[in-house]
């Protein structure tokens, strides 16, 4: 049963991740995040993040002793400790890719994100889930359902809205920017706390409404995350058909494709475009267009200068695939 039970933590540690984050990537339907790298940020939440929490963790364990006593430290190091240093090593990945060419705005920082909280949640559900193996099936079984659908969940919540944050603030001035990337870690760290301390609360008092609650409040904190996402989403629909009609006026595409390259489903179908015209090619340079344009608009100086250039070859490369109509 060991063997058996085993083998099912492996599969039930990963897999549920690996569709959850393919979902969120599928989500984003305008400008999908290149998968090579969500999967490598997966995985830095998987290996890089797990180490870099353990490491940093325990001396943050000596000083909370020495602050609070061995007794006290104890029991509040799962809602001071683990919040601070796993939210930083989950969210410092981002920080690495946060200037890249693939990191544009809000929805890819969503995806960024809950793709280093997934990670770490996988392997800190396989930890987890081998631990509950010796409790017997019912008990693994438990910790499998709780840990999948909350405590993971919750990992994914809390470093997409670090990452959300640093897509708010990757256009906009020094100023402006440290402010909102404290806010991220600020309401990251606070998600993560809550839901620790309502669990120690249960466990040290035995209050199990403590444990009821936070079954009911992640789930609020996961649908107001969820939304604002998809808002983002929302949003570059309307910010692609916007400046796609302004460069439809300018003459550079047809203004019909304003709204079809807006469309999911009418962009996938054929006939549209004019023969010849790589519709791949056409569809991923318009709407990178669309995307440098807004960024170009928003950006500080020098900033600004580097956009417009990459607007003004997007632009080329427009022309020059339209050109390849027969």
């Amino acid at each position: 049963m060991t063997l058996i039970l085993l083998f099912l933590s492996v599969l039930c540690a990963s897999i549920p991740m690996i569709v959850f984050l393919v979902a969120i990537w599928w989500l984003d339907r305008y400008d999908r995040e290149p998968i090579w790298l969500v999967g490598l940020i997966f995985m830095w939440g998987a290996i890089g993040a797990i180490a870099g929490a353990l490491i940093t963790g325990t001396p943050s364990m000596w000083v909370l002793r020495w602050l609070l006593g061995n007794e006290t430290a104890t029991i509040l190091s799962p809602v001071i400790i683990a919040p601070i240093t796993e939210e930083i090593t989950k969210g410092i990945i981002l920080f690495a890719v946060v200037r890249s060419r693939h990191f544009d705005n809000v929805t890819d920082g969503f995806v960024y994100g809950a793709a280093a909280g997934l990670g770490f949640g996988m392997t800190e559900n396989f930890l987890y889930f081998m631990g509950s193996i010796q409790g017997g099936p019912a008990a693994w079984l438990y910790v499998v359902v709780v840990r999948t659908l909350f405590s993971a969940v919750m990992h994914a919540t809390a470093t997409a809205t670090v990452g959300a944050a640093l897509g708010l603030a990757r256009f906009r001035r020094i100023p402006v920017q440290i402010p909102i990337v404290v806010a991220g870690f600020g309401l990251a760290m606070g998600m993560h706390a809550l839901w620790n301390g309502l669990i120690v609360a249960s466990i040290q008092k035995g209050e199990a409404m403590a444990h009821v609650a936070n079954f009911g409040i992640l789930p609020v904190e996961v649908i107001v995350v969820s939304t604002v996402f998809l808002l983002s989403v929302h949003s570059e629909k309307r910010l692609i058909r916007r400046n796609l009609r302004a460069e439809a006026k300018r003459g550079l595409l047809p203004a019909a494709h304003a709204k079809v390259l807006t469309s999911m489903i009418q962009r996938s179908k054929s006939g549209w475009l004019e023969p010849g015209i790589p519709q791949g090619l056409y569809v991923k340079a318009a709407t990178r267009l669309a995307f440098k344009m807004d960024q170009a608009r928003r950006a500080p100086e020098p900033k600004r200068t580097e956009l417009r250039k990459e607007v003004s070859g997007l632009r080329a490369e427009v022309h020059r695939l339209r050109s390849l109509a027969t």
